[in-house]
């Protein structure tokens, strides 16, 4: 018999097991929960589900592997595609290995066959999606609940009995809050505003070889086109989901983005990429030929490959645009041509062009072939500060237009701002580093030597900058491939960034000179597709 003495200890002692016993509990409902998305998981991976669209196919599962969480990714026979999400809470990665039909070869040997006819229809695309989610939900489902008799299976067994019914109705609610915290999370997560990036690398492998490199350069360009649109095709169809422009909100200008054309004529893929990307003017941040020379330009069709584009064409001078410091020779050549737009035609005024209501202005480099290549960037801050005067009692451009990074830097009141120069790719902050678009032209592809041995030259690329009707940038699509010259085109990568992470804020108006009183504001603008292009000539002031 127990003493009083002992029934407080006893006591205690249940006190002190309770919150063993729920902490043991606890446990091992969290056990089965993690059991029950691991299972879902396992389950979507060995039965994937397939769905199709007319030139199109997919098998998708999904992903608890660290790296994936937050991500669709797509490996490809022709690449991998890289969605990547700023989810709030982590949410399994989506893996989709995409095929395409065999019959799409046959589509792109027509001569008139547009990205619009390869890519995926609204409906098609929708069905798809809701087919995919059924198929993912119950295989999921299925998985979990696989999981959830096991562990009442091994319990059953340990124990010898069934468990009791709100055991039971625990375990059932478990799989429940697994299976709808994983769609949750996938719904809200995956979402078109959260897209941060979307990435495709390795499309199109290597074609035929040419054993001339410099012979029938616009020929080969011409030939690239349908290796182009498939690009294209590949990822416009996620683009246009997922986009910012996508969620009904209309784009007011499609400006490409082209630098350092080094006197490769490849203007006929420019013209596919005009006419399939729908661009409504070609931005070019210099360097159009070599050595300053409009001879150069001339012998390689340059003026009539930018005639034959179509839409207006934006130019600021690169330091390989000139001979001396007062050379305009190439300058005036280009004001011939009846589409091109001198953003600074000569010394005594600036020009501010708009496309679709989009502001867009510039300045040329200083600089020229042959100088002496020192402080580069302080050469710039002279003709920057010029264009900050000229401009200041005008609204801020939404886009500004230099060819050297140090001459963009200094230009504090833009949206967004443009360079070229180091044949590279680039984004920092609302700066957008512009690659060479013919992989620095066709001087880049060989080395002196007796053999002539060849050089890869840099990867070429390009860049698409939509703009909202708000005036702003809405994304910006980065292409690269490389070898075009060459005549074995292969695209290494499509990279999608959503506008809100280059243009974080409109542009401040510049304060009157002189009015230390006033501070920078920005007034809502309004944009739009319907707005004809107009020019506006802004006086430059005295050096």
């Amino acid at each position: 018999m127990s003493t009083p003495a002992d029934r407080p200890r006893r006591g205690g002692g249940l006190r002190r097991g309770a919150p063993r016993r729920t902490v043991v509990r606890v446990t091992a409902l969290l056990a089965l929960f993690v059991g029950c998305v691991i299972g879902g998981v396992a389950a979507t991976t060995l039965f994937p589900t397939s769905v199709d669209t007319l030139n199109y196919g997919a098998t998708l599962r999904l992903s608890v592997d660290p790296h994936d969480i937050g991500t669709i990714q797509s490996p490809t026979v022709f690449g991998d595609i890289h969605l990547d999400f700023a989810t709030p809470v982590p949410t399994p990665g989506v893996l989709a290995n995409v095929h395409v039909k065999e019959h799409i070869t046959d589509l792109l040997s027509r001569p008139n066959i547009s990205v619009r006819s390869l890519q995926p229809g609204p409906l098609e695309l929708e069905a798809a999606a809701r087919h995919a989610a059924i198929g993912l939900a119950w295989r999921f489902a299925a998985g979990a609940l696989l999981v959830v008799l096991l562990a009442v299976g091994a319990y059953t067994g340990w124990a010898r009995h069934l468990p009791r019914p709100g055991r039971l109705a625990t375990v059932a609610a478990c799989w429940v809050v697994a299976c709808g915290v994983t769609f949750a999370s996938i719904g809200f997560g995956y979402r078109p505003e959260r897209l941060d990036r979307f990435t495709t690398t390795g499309i199109l492998g290597a074609v035929q070889r040419n054993a001339d490199l410099l012979e029938g350069v616009e020929t080969r360009a011409e030939q690239t086109t349908p290796y182009l649109k498939n690009l294209l095709a590949l990822s416009s169809a996620l683009q246009d989901k997922y986009a910012p422009q996508a969620l009904g909100r209309p784009v007011a200008a499609r400006l490409l983005l082209v630098s350092d054309i080094h006197g490769g004529n490849q203007y006929a893929l420019m013209k596919t990429i005009v006419e399939q990307e729908r661009v409504d003017a070609v931005i070019d941040s210099g360097d159009l030929v070599n050595f300053g020379t409009v001879a150069e330009a001339q012998a390689a069709g340059l003026f009539d490959g930018i005639r034959s584009l179509g839409v207006p064409y934006l130019f600021v001078k690169g330091n390989h645009d000139a001979r001396s410091a007062t050379d305009t020779e190439v300058l005036k050549a280009l004001a011939k041509v009846p589409n091109v737009v001198l953003l600074e035609p000569d010394a005594d005024s600036y020009t501010v062009q708009t496309i679709g209501g989009v502001r867009i202005a510039g300045f040329n480099d200083p600089r020229w072939f042959g100088d002496d290549n020192r402080d580069n960037a302080a050469k710039q801050k002279g003709p920057a500060a010029r264009f900050t005067a000229a401009m200041a009692d005008l609204p801020a451009p939404d886009v500004v237009v230099g060819h050297e990074p140090g001459a963009v830097s200094a230009i504090e009141a833009a949206g967004v701002k443009i360079h070229g120069h180091l044949h590279s790719d680039r984004l920092e902050g609302n700066t957008i580093g512009v690659g060479t678009f013919t992989g620095g032209g066709p001087f880049s592809h060989f080395l002196a030597g007796a053999q002539g041995e060849e050089l890869t030259g840099q990867p070429s690329a390009f860049d698409v900058a939509a703009f909202g009707e708000d005036c702003r940038i809405a994304s910006l699509t980065r292409y690269q491939f490389r070898n075009v010259i060459e005549g074995r085109p292969a695209y290494d990568d499509v990279t999608l960034i959503n506008g809100s992470r280059i243009e974080q804020s409109a542009p401040p108006a510049l304060a009157p000179v002189g009015d230390a009183t006033s501070t920078p504001t920005a007034e809502p603008r309004t944009c739009s597709a319907s707005t004809e292009p107009s020019t506006e000539r802004v006086a430059a002031p005295a050096p």
